[in-house]
């Protein structure tokens, strides 16, 4: 896969998000390239899209599956569509490298 689900940011890592919320489990299932050509992470999560609750979930998920604190984790677009751009406060360099690696280990069968 050439396109990534990120780029990086003066602040850190801007990535995109395509989320499905009200799902019956919350993880992230992987890479999906939309209709547009735009690549996303997929994520869902079991909170409805009403009141932040499902930006909420995505931003707790995120936290947990990425190992960063969630004050770290911004929703900078989209935040009353399913595609979200969030950004990732931090250093960029090791972001990318996190976010490559993530991306390598969804590669890997099994």
């Amino acid at each position: 896969m050439s396109a990534r689900p990120f780029e990086p940011a003066r602040e850190g890592v801007r990535v995109h998000i395509r989320l499905q919320p009200r799902a019956r489990r919350e993880r992230l299932e992987g890479v999906v390239t939309e209709a547009d050509g735009r690549v996303a992470f997929k994520a869902a999560v079991t909170a409805p899209p009403e009141d932040g609750k499902a930006n909420a979930a995505l931003i707790a998920l995120l936290g947990k599956s990425w190992r960063l604190p969630k004050s770290a984790i911004e929703i900078v677009g989209g935040a009353a569509d399913r595609r979200k751009t969030l950004l990732l406060r931090g250093d960029p360099a090791s972001l990318q490298a996190a976010l490559n690696a993530y991306l390598a280990s969804l590669a890997q069968p099994g």
